[in-house]
């Protein structure tokens, strides 16, 4: 009854000053404004030396968003992998854990057939090495592959910091810190799954923080800083490294157009440095395809006819079966590439749809922040900023399909537009957007952490987060149950024609030791398979029931699984 009495105040006539639900959320955040101004003259002394402590900034910037993340782990925990690239790159993590960059195919491997994952002439992921590599660390030291990503977090929010100290201020530099904890720390996808993203935006920062401290002073540490973050890009992004490098380049030539033997030095490091990523994708090639200039993913394209070729190319042709799986993916692919190349009308209609993803990069305040950068004297940094994020869009739209990771690499190049913007506008309005960015995070944060299921399910048509709540699909809970039998395991995994693109199948870089082993069910030469382990316990899967069945599986039960 007590509470029914406070909800009851929110009406408008239930309480002494007429203010209804609405109303009060206004006060409020009118009050915390008035608040903000009055302890601004006493916090602002405190910012500034925090923000010109620079290892103090980088430590608490670097552990902000992984202590968040962890605090929202009671409704929303590990992330489960639920889709065929998530299973990929732990697969890759998987691998590169075991310190080898193929596995060898195996002799049934008919059986664990997916999508993103080759099986001959190896048994391997088609992705390149950076998310792998974050992924790897994390389970190597701390027995997690999700700790990679909660760690490769924390490294691109501290470099954010640590790339805008060249370009502004101390406290505008701490400003664009925070707001990447807020935008990308927390709630959004690039920590709440295994595709990643931080690693390239990484990469960004390296290249972009080294660029200005290099035009002031060409110093050898810069250089191999700047090879680094090209590297790093090169192993994880290698078509986006291509704009990333142009970048570099343009900025370099304008920066030393009077002087360039001055850099010559540093220079020459950063090509030695960044040879190491192209050294490291020619490993990579050669182990997986057999070839020291194929790709992983080319060599999938050709078999599978995934992932989708470039816009102005014709449709990938698959060369080898395809389960039913597979022929799905296969086909919306396509479908999303369309039936011919491009024309420059669809090209730019394309851009232009894409142009709503810039959501993704900015809270909806920072709009304004954008705007107003371009009212700063030194708009030739804006102008550069704006042509290498251009630079980007241009050259990721000849892809059909669109990932924000496509330009993670220039992530905080849109914090630095923020924050000049910021920086140009009166100290009051700046303060009041800051406010509002940090109030809107801590609101869906609140939502998060109060686990209420009526109001979580709102929240994803709401807001451009993304975070695993639960165990809607029960990948958790049949994992426990398996984790909970004796022995090892054996999965036969059994679609209904229904079955739309949620990927079960999906196993370690060591298929024969693993604790559980996912297989299609292919009918009556799953017998196979049980001969191959007859001392593991069979289980039959049906994903698509709801909720899913996992049973102990019946000799002869199965129904064949057709290639085509």
């Amino acid at each position: 009854m007590y509470l029914f009495d406070i909800f009851r105040s929110f009406l408008p006539m239930r309480n002494p000053i007429g203010f209804g639900a609405s109303d009060f959320i206004i006060f409020t955040i009118a009050a915390l404004m008035a608040f903000l101004l009055v302890a601004w003259a006493w916090l602002k002394p405190w910012i500034k030396q925090i923000a010109e402590r620079t290892w103090f900034c980088i430590a608490l910037l670097f552990a902000l968003p992984i202590l968040l993340r962890l605090t929202l782990l009671a409704h929303c925990p590990v992330p489960a992998g639920t889709g065929a690239d998530d299973f990929s790159y732990l697969l890759l993590g998987d691998t590169l854990r075991h310190l080898r960059l193929a596995n060898p195919p195996h002799p049934l491997h008919q059986f664990f057939e997916q999508v993103f994952v080759l099986q001959q002439p190896t048994y391997s992921s088609i992705y390149p090495l950076g998310q792998g590599i974050a992924l790897a660390f994390g389970r190597i030291a701390l027995e997690s592959f999700w700790a990679g990503v909660l760690l490769s977090t924390g490294v691109f929010c501290a470099l954010c910091y640590w790339m805008l100290r060249a370009w502004v201020p101390p406290v505008w530099s701490l400003a664009g810190g925070v707001l990447a904890v807020l935008q990308f720390g927390v709630l959004n996808p690039w920590v709440n799954s295994y595709w990643g993203g931080a690693v390239s935006a990484s990469a960004g920062c390296l290249v972009f923080g080294s660029l200005p401290r290099l035009r002031r002073s060409p110093r050898p540490c810069y250089g191999v800083l700047l090879g680094i973050g090209v590297a790093l890009q090169i192993i994880t992004r290698p078509f986006e490294s291509l704009f990333l490098t142009a970048a570099a380049v343009a900025f370099l030539l304008f920066a030393f157009r009077r002087h360039l033997l001055t850099a010559a030095k540093p220079l020459s490091i950063t090509l030695a440095v960044a040879s190491a990523g192209i050294l490291l994708t020619a490993l990579q090639n050669k182990a997986v395809t057999r070839s020291w200039t194929t790709m992983p993913y080319v060599l999938s394209r050709y078999q599978y006819g995934v992932p989708a070729t470039f816009t102005f190319e014709p449709n990938a042709v698959p060369h080898a079966p395809l389960t039913p799986e597979q022929e799905l993916d296969y086909r919306a692919q396509a479908a999303i590439h369309g039936p011919e190349t491009d024309s420059l009308r669809s090209y730019l209609s394309r851009l232009a749809y894409r142009f709503r993803y810039v959501r993704f990069f900015l809270l909806p305040p920072l709009y304004l922040a954008i705007v107003a950068c371009f009212l700063n004297p030194r708009r030739a940094n804006c102008a550069w900023a704006v042509a290498t994020i251009g630079l980007f869009a241009l050259g990721t739209n000849v892809y059909p399909y669109f990932f924000p990771h496509y330009l993670a690499a220039v992530s905080c190049l849109f914090l630095l537009l923020t924050v000049q913007g910021l920086a140009n506008l009166r100290m009051l309005i700046s303060k009041q957007i800051l406010l509002l960015c940090s109030l809107s995070f801590l609101f869906w944060f609140g939502v998060y952490l109060s686990g209420n299921p009526k109001v979580l399910p709102a929240a994803e048509y709401q807001s451009w987060n993304y975070i695993n709540i639960g165990d809607p699909q029960d990948r958790i809970a049949i994992r426990e149950k398996l984790a909970r039998e004796p022995g090892q395991q054996l999965v036969f995994v059994r679609y209904s024609p229904a079955h739309r693109f949620q990927e079960w199948v999906h196993n370690a870089a060591e298929i024969d030791s693993a604790q559980t082993v996912w297989a299609n069910d292919l009918g009556s030469e799953n017998n196979l398979l049980l001969q191959y382990f007859p001392h593991r316990k069979a289980w039959l899967l049906e994903p698509d029931l709801r909720p899913p069945a996992l049973n102990p599986y019946e000799t002869g039960s199965g129904a064949f699984l057709r290639v085509h």
